[in-house]
């Protein structure tokens, strides 16, 4: 027994639709191939390959990451590679002072504005940050290491004092002119050297820590990157400046002058020798982080390798999926305004 087979324009045209959307969808995703090259869902094709594709991704993140603060740490150890050698140069045109001052008359006259000048610019240098974090600080990096040596301020608070408690007068006071050498070298070698050692030091004048910051610089190395202002080549400069600047030294008799010259032309030779070590070892670090994203590069691009031939798909046969849907889509929507069209009432 034969049975008739209705075909409606409704069912028609409520399938065209269907395969409009359908083909809309797929040509979003080829869309989207062709132009990255990339497949539009990567679980979707690589199932159970996922997790691997995954895990390249996670060490190429890391690495990207690693070079990424290797910049922030290459800034950080510029600039301070840049401090210590000005204060390096400082301190030998200062050493050059000195000896010239030494053995002149009213040396303590001549000597005093460089002496002032180099203080506060030991204490600006010491004192910069980059970034919003202060470079000499430590991992105090919020505060800024040294406290200014001005009126009312710690350091120079202590320094009044113990000259006071030394001589029994200011460094302004006529009687400094009193002061013999014996007196000068003991005061210098005890009391004055102790201020600018622990503890004095830390109460006084400095609130960095003694450790310093360590960062990751790629994934088995780990580098300090930062220098205290603790370091005994700042605080021989500082005791320097300070002595030059701050003792009286324009009213010390010649033998006196001459005993602080001496022990401050010490302390700075030797403070030359130590920020030359310092920057030798700044130096170094630099190096490590230079090598270090070198090769975190080259490890990103051996990654990226094996990412894009997981993940990769033929251009070509992408963008022939694109034509093959539009042209469907066209033919589809061409079909769907046709049947649009018919009526019984064009055959009434």
């Amino acid at each position: 027994m034969m049975s008739a087979n209705y075909v409606s324009t409704l069912m028609l045209s409520s399938s065209l639709r269907y395969s409009i959307t359908n083909n809309q969808a797929a040509l979003s995703r080829a869309s989207t191939e062709a132009t990255t090259g990339r497949f539009y869902d990567v679980g979707l094709e690589l199932g159970a390959s996922t997790g691997s594709d995954l895990t390249l991704r996670a060490d190429w993140s890391f690495a990207d990451q690693l070079v990424d603060t290797n910049g922030l740490v290459s800034g950080r150890l510029d600039v301070t590679q840049n401090r210590i050698t000005q204060l390096s140069k400082t301190a030998t045109d200062f050493l050059k002072d000195l000896i010239a001052a030494r053995s002149t008359d009213g040396g303590g006259r001549v000597i005093l504005p460089p002496a002032a000048s180099n203080l506060q610019d030991l204490i600006g240098a010491l004192n910069v940050s980059y970034n919003g974090s202060y470079l000499f600080s430590g991992i105090n990096t919020q505060n800024a290491p040294i406290t200014p040596y001005a009126a009312g301020s710690a350091s120079k608070n202590q320094v009044d004092a113990d000259f006071l408690a030394a001589f029994g007068f200011s460094q302004s006071a006529p009687g400094v002119a009193t002061i013999t050498p014996a007196q000068m070298q003991t005061f210098l070698d005890t009391t004055f050297d102790a201020e600018f050692a622990s503890p004095a030091w830390n109460t006084n004048w400095s609130s960095a820590t003694d450790q310093t910051m360590q960062s990751r610089i790629s994934t088995t190395e780990i580098a300090e990157t930062s220098v205290s202002a603790n370091q005994i080549g700042f605080r021989r400069l500082a005791e320097a400046y300070t002595m030059m600047a701050d003792l009286g030294n324009v009213s010390l008799s010649q033998e006196t002058f001459q005993v602080v010259v001496d022990k401050a032309i010490g302390l700075v030779g030797n403070a030359i020798n130590d920020l030359a070590a310092l920057g030798g070892s700044v130096g170094t670090v630099q190096q490590r982080v230079t090598t270090a994203t070198a090769k975190l590069k080259t490890q990103q691009d051996i990654l990226n390798n094996q990412i894009v031939g997981m993940e990769k798909v033929d251009p070509t046969e992408a963008s022939v999926r694109v034509n093959t849907l539009q042209t469907q889509i066209q033919t589809a929507l061409a079909l769907t305004s046709q049947l649009q069209n018919i009526s019984l009432i064009n055959y009434l």
